[in-house]
């Protein structure tokens, strides 16, 4: 029996659509895309104060702006409760929430009928970013979201793992899709001064949980005759990125953020190694493209890293302690034989799981639950 209600989703939680600043806003661009071509109806609510022009509808998405503060520290919690107030007297049926922000929120569109899913992302609470009161808001959240909304979806069993233990909550598994391999060609290395195979990578906001400075500083420990590119940064002012960007000399390159797809993918396919210090996520976009485009990866030794390298078939480790790095790029440059052989298996772990098409349809098959149960 089918739900006799069409999917109405409300998305809550990222910057706004088509604009792609990171890991929510790349998941929801590539997730409603694909939902609005099963006639999903789809609303997602946008940063107003980030778009000069303000379309009502993109590709066949509808669209809302709601404003919020530019304050970095309140900005998603101020606007996500506005947006939670707005969707109580939409059309939408389901609301999909993407940031722990709004846990302690998801009491208030269930009120109104609406079914409720949020996705928990990372472990929020564990950021050094949220210091103090931030991580203990997180960590409420998280609680909350185990009390107050329908679904918890996790991107990864390691993520579902700590919501069990930590709050005894089960959620639903649906990871994030990998993009689609393309060759690219080297003419694109010429803008940033590289040779093909030339330079290590790492990709990433310049943010302290993705330990670039950990990174860098064992780097110039190792004394490589490779290069180091560093592609993101912050949208706002930050002490800990201007001293990261301090270190800038012609062996540490930081290239900012690299808009052109082109450009970016050819910076992954040609590098020598990439390297993800990423700590406190589930699964990671940036260690997704690296798998998709063939890269050698040398990945911090987290569960979650190792969840999507399949516990080293699909990458090398280094752990967070002095010398590791350091001695693992020393032992990879000794041996050019490992690092093609992992260019070469790379992409096989990424399978069925991480197939937008396969993630989008666990999305809706979820929807359709929920929706099921207002006509049984």
């Amino acid at each position: 029996m089918k739900p006799s209600n069409q999917i109405k989703l409300a998305v809550i939680g990222t910057r706004g659509y088509p604009y792609v600043y990171g890991g929510y806003e790349t998941f929801v661009k590539e997730l409603s895309e694909r939902l609005v071509k099963q006639d999903v109806e789809i609303t997602i609510y946008c940063q107003s104060m980030l778009f000069q022009n303000k379309p009502k509808l993109i590709n066949g998405i509808k669209l809302k702006y709601l404003p919020t503060v530019k304050f970095k520290a309140f900005n998603q919690i101020i606007h996500t409760f506005l947006c939670m107030l707005h969707v109580c007297f939409s059309k939408s049926n389901v609301v999909l929430v993407v940031n722990l922000a709004a846990g302690p929120l998801g009491w208030l569109p269930r009120l109104f009928g609406k079914k409720t899913i949020i996705n928990t992302d990372g472990v929020e609470w564990e950021r050094p970013k949220w210091k103090g009161l931030g991580s203990k808001y997180f960590y409420f959240g998280a609680w909350c979201a185990t009390k107050f909304y329908d679904v918890l979806i996790s991107d990864a069993q390691a993520m579902r793992q700590v919501y069990l233990q930590e709050f005894k909550a089960e959620s639903e598994v649906i990871a994030y899709g990998a993009p689609q391999f393309k060759e690219r060609d080297i003419e694109a290395l010429a803008k940033f001064n590289l040779e093909p195979y030339s330079y290590y990578l790492i990709v990433g906001r310049l943010i302290p949980d993705n330990n670039a400075d950990f990174i860098i500083k064992e780097y110039l420990k190792s004394n490589s005759s490779k290069k180091l590119v560093v592609i993101g940064d912050v949208p706002y002012q930050d002490g800990y990125a201007s001293n990261l960007k301090s270190l800038a000399s012609d062996q540490v390159v930081f290239t900012g953020y690299v808009k052109n797809q082109n450009d970016l993918l050819s910076l992954y396919q040609h590098c020598f190694v990439y390297l993800h210090g990423h700590e406190f996520g589930g699964t990671n976009p940036a260690m997704l493209k690296a798998m998709a485009n063939k890269c050698a990866i040398l990945a911090l030794n987290t569960r979650f890293n190792q969840e999507m390298l399949n516990n080293g078939e699909f990458g090398l480790f280094f752990d967070k302690d002095e010398k590791s790095l350091k001695t693992k790029m020393n032992e990879i440059e000794q041996s050019p034989v490992l690092v093609e052989s992992l260019r070469r298996k790379v992409n096989n772990g990424l399978g069925e799981k991480y197939n937008w098409e396969f993630v989008s349809n666990q999305y809706i098959n979820l929807m359709n639950k929920l929706l099921m149960r207002n006509s049984l």
